[in-house]
């Protein structure tokens, strides 16, 4: 769990093909006995958009980071969904010690911004996992291939947790605010929960940026020495996308910028 809220947290998790890891895709069946799924506004990302981070570990220049959604259409239960693929790697002399060869993968209702199928192909130092996950948001049910799991509505993946967040109204948003999202994650649901803390202009190489600050409420003592060991901001605007991270955990420093972007939906908070 500590890595998940780690990793997941930071964004370390990119794309550099296109192509899905899933061979043979599910057909998810729409049952008409239903009710239809709730409709989420989402001015936030479109297809086409791609996000590139570089990550340092203390001094060390780690790895890259690339997210992008793809220009496929694929549907599921007569729905259109965004297409999200990601890889993470490292790079350098942290590359010799410790190679990180992640894939993430998400297919996102394009209405409702819930996922319907989730790949992870993690490959990091030797430790290795593979997950696929069959969301069925009309039955209420996850089907991770060793088993079905009860869920509860707008229940989200990993990826798509970081997509559905980025659509939510933080105009209005107060210090001290906390927003909650649930995720499934290795069999288990998680309830995500972040703090706002405030806004501030955020300086990185490739610029300055109006930017809301959020820290994910955490277990202190495990992977961070207090609760205030990890922060992200993400751009003062429409897009929401995360502009740095930042985690002081128990062995270094970890830190995550956004090199570059393209395609966004909105004009970016960057101060001239």
């Amino acid at each position: 769990m500590k890595k998940i809220v780690l990793i997941g947290t930071l964004i370390t998790i990119s794309c550099l093909s296109f192509r899905s890891d899933v061979q043979n895709l599910p057909v998810i069946e729409k049952d008409n006995t239903q009710n239809d799924l709730p409709e989420i506004p989402n001015k936030a990302f479109k297809r086409g958009e791609v996000l590139s981070y570089r990550m340092h570990y203390g001094f060390i220049d780690a790895g890259i980071a690339t997210l992008t959604v793809t220009d496929e259409e694929k549907e599921f239960a007569g729905r259109k969904t965004f297409h999200v693929v990601g890889l993470g790697t490292s790079k350098g002399t942290f590359d010799f010690f410790f190679k990180v060869r992640d894939r993430y993968e998400t297919y996102i209702d394009e209405k409702a911004i819930v996922p319907w199928i989730f790949v992870r192909r993690v490959s990091e130092g030797g430790y290795t996992i593979n997950q696929d996950y069959v969301f069925n948001h009309y039955t209420k049910k996850v089907n991770v291939g060793e088993g079905v799991y009860d869920i509860q509505p707008n229940m989200q993946d990993m990826l798509s947790a970081f997509y559905y967040a980025r659509t939510m109204d933080l105009k209005n948003a107060k210090e001290g605010d906390i927003f909650t999202l649930n995720c499934f994650m290795d069999k288990e649901i998680y309830p995500l929960q972040i703090k706002f803390i405030g806004r501030e202009d955020v300086e990185i190489n490739i610029g300055k940026f109006r930017c809301l600050k959020f820290r994910p409420i955490v277990q202190k003592g495990r992977v961070f020495k207090h609760e205030e060991d990890l922060n992200v901001w993400l751009t003062d605007d429409e897009n929401h996308i995360p502009i740095k991270g930042q985690a002081d955990v128990l062995v270094g420093s970890i830190k995550l910028e956004l090199t570059s972007y393209s395609n966004l939906a909105n004009a970016i908070s960057k101060i001239e």
